[in-house]
Formats: C-alpha cells, sequence, structure tokens
C-alpha cells in the first residue's frame, strides 16, 4: 500500500511524535481497508485552532483531543484522498497525563481512532463503538501498546 501523508505542525509543543510514528499509526489503521493508495493530512495544532475547529463544526466549546475531516469524493472522480485529521497537541498531552497513560501510546490511539473514522467507522451507537474499539484496541496491541480504555484482551 501507499500512502502520502501531510504532516503540518502548527503548534509550539514538544516531543512530538515524527513523520515517521504518524505514517507507521495511520498505516496500521489502514491495513486491510482495501485502499492501494492513500492520501491524508495530519495537522498538528494548539488549543486555539482546536477550541476554534470544534466550535465551527462540532457546536462545542472546547478544544477536543482529534478531529476526523472525511473527504467526499464526488460522484466519477477517483482519487486516494481520505480526508483530515486534526489533533490538539496540549489536549493530548494533559488527558495522557490524567489517563496515566504513555504519550506515545496516547499519541498512537489518537492517530489510530482518528483514521478509522476516515474510513467510516463511528461510535455512536453502542454495537458500533464496540466494533471500532475492538479494532483500535487490535490495531494497538500489534503496535505493542497496552488497551487505550483498561485491561481488555480481545
Amino acid at each position: 500500500m501507499s500512502l502520502y501523508l501531510d504532516l503540518q505542525i502548527a503548534s509550539l509543543a514538544k516531543d512530538l511524535p515524527s513523520q515517521e510514528d504518524f505514517e507507521l499509526w495511520v498505516g496500521k489503521a489502514l491495513e486491510g481497508s482495501g485502499r492501494d493508495e492513500t492520501e491524508l493530512t495530519v495537522r498538528i495544532v494548539d488549543e486555539e485552532e482546536g477550541l476554534e475547529l470544534n466550535s465551527q463544526y462540532r457546536g462545542k466549546d472546547y478544544a477536543t483531543n482529534v478531529l476526523s475531516f472525511p473527504f467526499e469524493v464526488p460522484d466519477g472522480i477517483e482519487l486516494p484522498l481520505l480526508g483530515d485529521l486534526v489533533i490538539c497537541a496540549g489536549v493530548v498531552a494533559s488527558e495522557a497525563a490524567e489517563q496515566g497513560k504513555a504519550p506515545q501510546a496516547h499519541w498512537a490511539h489518537l492517530v489510530i481512532h482518528g483514521t478509522l473514522h476516515l474510513l467510516g467507522y463511528d461510535h455512536i451507537k453502542d454495537e458500533d463503538a464496540e466494533l471500532m474499539e475492538g479494532k483500535e484496541i487490535a490495531l494497538l496491541q500489534a503496535l505493542g501498546y497496552p488497551d487505550p480504555y483498561g485491561d481488555r484482551d480481545i
């Protein structure tokens, strides 16, 4: 599978994952998707931009950890563009600290979570949430990370 990942750093945060880390995590989430070629953007932002985007697109008055913007391909056009992920570095850092998670593991989880959203997974209904969370757990465990939701084996 061919992956083109445009990593945009619009954050002053330190100790961000590398381009290779993001490519590894996105690539893992894409396994089994049937996509031969994929393009997506991952934009790392600070709280101000995260709040602005979450407010504009979700009507929520806070910065969230990850936002997913799937690209809707017009009929009759074939493009490998999957969409965009926007990840708020400050929220990721504070969540990892609050939840006692290794920052790298939390980054991996959120990138995989966001990429699965771009692929059409969601967690609105309980059964959909179970499917998505199970996939996240399996992908993260395959990369050597613990279950982000607790200690469940699948």
